[in-house]
């Protein structure tokens, strides 16, 4: 039985999957969480909405998946730049500033829609929380490898934390959305120094 559901589950080509997503992501952006039906992503991406079932089980799964898969580039693990401030900054410039305000918009949207659905937000734990935990936890041990972090730093806990609440309080407190250069300038003001890694004086 387990091997007939992978089976099906496997029909979708990466390509096909790439546009559902991007089709779910635009449905967002237009209707919003709450207001957003596996009838409509049928309708969009011309698909029945059995096979959406099959595939991803749920509209919370679906969306969560199509978000995870919109982040651009490589995994925060995968980045490896030999330093960590490099590698911090390779992870920011990875989207420009219009991409930014767009995916800004959207996770605040989706933030406001976990409050009450629990099952979206074990779905953004299990497929972006979490992974994304684990490539910076990735990170920055190779960053206490080369000396640059100490280990027992209590700042290492915070640093999704961090990372997340420069993102989304730019919009909050300065009324703007974020931008490389936002982020870049806060990664050296804010997050390295609490992670005493080395920041450039010049």
């Amino acid at each position: 039985m387990t091997e007939v559901a992978t089976a099906r589950r496997s029909r979708i080509t990466p390509e096909r999957e790439a546009e559902l997503y991007a089709a779910v992501l635009d449905l967002l952006r237009e209707v919003g969480y709450d207001a957003l039906t596996m009838d409509a992503v049928a309708a969009r991406t011309k698909s029945s909405k059995a096979t959406l079932y099959r595939q991803w089980g749920g509209k919370a799964e679906l969306v969560a998946k199509a978000v995870r898969h919109n982040k651009p580039g490589a995994s925060a693990a995968a980045v490896d730049t030999g330093s960590l401030r490099g590698d911090f900054h390779a992870l920011t410039m990875r989207s420009d500033d219009c991409e930014m305000e767009q995916n800004s918009a959207l996770m605040r949207g989706l933030a406001m829609a976990m409050h009450g659905n629990p099952d979206l937000l074990k779905a953004f734990r299990e497929h972006l929380i979490e992974p994304e935990m684990a490539e910076f936890k990735t990170m920055l041990r190779r960053a206490i490898d080369r000396g640059e972090v100490r280990a027992d730093n209590p700042a290492i806990e915070y640093i999704v934390h961090m990372m997340i609440g420069g993102f989304a309080a730019r919009t909050m407190i300065d009324e703007q959305p974020p931008t490389q250069a936002f982020l870049l300038s806060y990664i050296d003001a804010v997050v390295l120094p609490a992670l005493g890694a080395p920041v450039p004086t010049t």
